[in-house]
């Protein structure tokens, strides 16, 4: 090929796709420039109608993906690249992924939902997931973050939590601390439950409404139950717990009130 013909390929080819590539990076720019303002005006009225922060965030970063497949599409098309292969071959690409990320995507949609319903939310204190109990540190498109109260990590798969029933014990606000305290069946129990009563008005942490009672819950082979459920703060619903436990069993003592325990009785008998 001589010189000539370059030069009038080179030409011709110019004339041909210079346009059509302008006008891409044109196309390219534009988009990109209108698909950020489209993210951040969906992400602002998100937060604006109480949306939770971190579901609002993985909704407009998803459809700031979506938009953008889109538009190299369209990009690609312009240019004059036949993305009906390209199409099919993604296609697939998804279905491979999907199903090579199964548990990963339920777990996701777990979060999601977890997001949009919010059973619980950072801070709760709940009981989750088969018997895992903390406080809520975070909770994450795959799982959820739990501080327990010796300071450990639970890191629990978001499918597993809502697969599960979940108590959320400090949600309310306000949470009934529920605590029984046996005592002999040779005891007062009027003496008993007024002891319970007392420590619950000196305890820092317990509301005076809705006001604590004090009722007998069982007659149990070797102890009679006496319930109650004292209110506090969500917050400080072990301060409570741990204060009513300690003090009743002091006061119970100076009142010479046993707290009957498990005991085995051994009969021997003598060979001769």
């Amino acid at each position: 090929m001589d010189v000539t013909s370059m030069i009038s390929t080179a030409t011709t080819m110019t004339v041909e796709y210079l346009p059509k590539i302008l006008l891409a990076i044109l196309t390219l720019m534009i988009g990109l420039w209108i698909i950020g303002k489209i993210v951040r005006f969906v992400s602002d009225r998100m937060k604006k109608s109480d949306m939770d922060v971190s579901l609002a965030g993985f909704l407009s970063s998803l459809l700031g993906i979506g938009l953008k497949i889109m538009l190299l599409f369209s990009v690609a098309e312009i240019v004059g690249v036949k993305t009906t292969s390209f199409v099919a071959i993604f296609g697939a690409l998804m279905v491979g992924i999907g199903m090579a990320l199964n548990g990963s995507i339920g777990h996701l949609a777990s979060g999601v939902m977890l997001m949009i319903f919010k059973p619980f939310k950072a801070g709760d204190l709940v009981e989750i997931g088969g018997g895992h109990m903390g406080t809520v540190e975070a909770i994450n498109a795959f799982n959820t973050t739990l501080a327990t109260l010796d300071n450990k990590r639970i890191i629990v798969a978001n499918g597993n939590v809502t697969g599960n029933t979940i108590t959320n014990i400090s949600g309310q606000g306000d949470v009934g601390v529920e605590l029984t305290f046996g005592i002999g069946y040779g005891d007062d129990i009027d003496k008993a439950k007024q002891i319970i009563l007392e420590v619950g008005e000196r305890c820092p942490y317990i509301l005076k409404a809705p006001a604590q009672g004090v009722v007998v819950a069982e007659l149990a082979d070797s102890s009679v139950n006496l319930a109650t459920r004292p209110f506090c703060k969500s917050e400080n619903y072990w301060d409570a717990r741990f204060y009513m436990i300690e003090n009743v069993k002091k006061e119970f003592d100076k009142n010479n009130i046993g707290i009957p325990y498990q005991t085995l009785d051994i009969n021997m008998v003598s060979s001769n």
